[in-house]
């Protein structure tokens, strides 16, 4: 059977203070008060039975997440005890699907980001499901074109494109993967037209990965079988939180991608967003007079131009004169203010706000 696992466990530090420790970019209303995590459900559900989709997040987001999808059964969000990172969330959602069905299709999917259009992505989706359904030991990664040299996301490289029977989609054999590299390797792979970004969604078996973090990353095997064999008994949560922090932390790209065979590549032809920075908002929302960007609330601006300001309170009204290539955020109880261009060391200032004991704003 084919279930949906929604990677949904960043905190989105660079979007504060709308982002917290308590509410991440995932359930943020920014998009026509729209949530980044509502859009990706609401993308799957004509690929995948409701039931058959999971939520794997923090512990301190489950909550959240399950008021954002009132229509998702309650034990199919998955709180991890600790963050580590997507080769332990990706292992806990494949030893608990593969207890159920060990024939199980998994396709691992990111929440925070924006795709357009959607139809794109379930093509997509159905490509891989059937290629792996055909050939069970092989893994599907999905490729976004490049359209900028970015030293904040992966790259893979792919060969030769197939045609494979049951998908619309050429299938590439992906011959290398690169984890973000300086702009000038960027530029390089950007001109050499090899290289697609690497979106971090992927399609195998459960017992696949499984059988790939058991090869490449030992030490996770014996804290997810333990954890799988107490799941659904009165155990869970107890053997859970003993030794899902001990897995170790590392991403699955890292971990598995880089080293395993019979990986494969589908191209996905779509506008996509990695909404993880106000700058990013301003390449998805149309700017309105001046290149001002104004997500949410009320503004009224008095000779200001290339803004981004953002609120999600309605009726909230931000007003500027003379502003010029400046970010500003308001929240109930924190706003902040910086040029465009300084909107990086977000992180900085939340350090910063820890070591002076405003733990409460973070």
């Amino acid at each position: 059977m084919n279930y949906a696992v929604v990677m949904a466990g960043g905190a989105g530090t660079r979007l504060w203070p709308l982002s917290r420790r308590k509410r991440p970019k995932q359930v943020l209303k920014l998009l026509d008060g729209q949530t980044l995590l509502g859009c990706c459900f609401e993308r799957l559900v004509p690929v995948f039975d409701t039931r058959n989709i999971l939520v794997l997040t923090n512990a301190g987001y489950a909550g959240t997440v399950r008021e954002n999808l009132a229509g998702l059964p309650f034990d199919n969000v998955i709180a991890e005890p600790a963050v580590r990172d997507t080769s332990g969330a990706i292992g806990l959602a494949a030893c608990i699907l593969s207890k159920y069905d060990p024939d199980a299709t998994m396709a691992v999917v990111t929440a925070d980001h924006m795709i357009e259009p959607a139809k794109a992505l379930q093509e997509a989706l159905e490509d891989a499901l059937a290629f792996v359904d055909a050939y069970p030991d092989r893994m599907v990664t999905f490729g976004i074109q490049p359209t900028f040299p970015s030293t904040a996301l992966g790259y893979v490289r792919c060969g030769k494109s197939q045609r494979f029977k049951g998908c619309r989609s050429e299938v590439y054999r992906v011959e290398e993967f690169k984890e973000k590299p300086d702009e000038k390797t960027a530029r390089k792979y950007l001109l050499s037209g090899d290289y697609l970004w690497n979106s971090g969604m992927f399609v195998w078996k459960a017992r696949t990965i499984l059988e790939n973090l058991g090869r490449f990353l030992p030490e996770a095997s014996e804290p997810l079988s333990r954890i799988q064999a107490a799941w659904a008994g009165p155990d869970q949560e107890r053997m859970l939180e003993e030794w899902f922090p001990k897995m170790p932390k590392i991403s699955i790209d890292y971990a598995v991608m880089e080293k395993a065979e019979g990986v494969y590549g589908i191209r996905l032809d779509c506008k996509w967003h990695d909404l993880g920075t106000f700058a990013a908002l301003a390449d998805v929302l149309a700017p309105e007079e001046n290149n001002n960007v104004v997500a949410g609330g009320l503004s009224e601006l008095l000779e200001c131009r290339d803004n981004i300001l953002v609120t999600e309170q309605e009726g909230h009204l931000i007003a500027g004169i003379g502003l010029e290539k400046m970010v500003v955020v308001h929240s109930p109880d924190a706003t902040l203010v910086c040029r465009v261009e300084q909107a990086d060391r977000i992180k900085e200032l939340l350090e910063l706000l820890e070591k002076r004991g405003l733990e409460r704003f973070l």
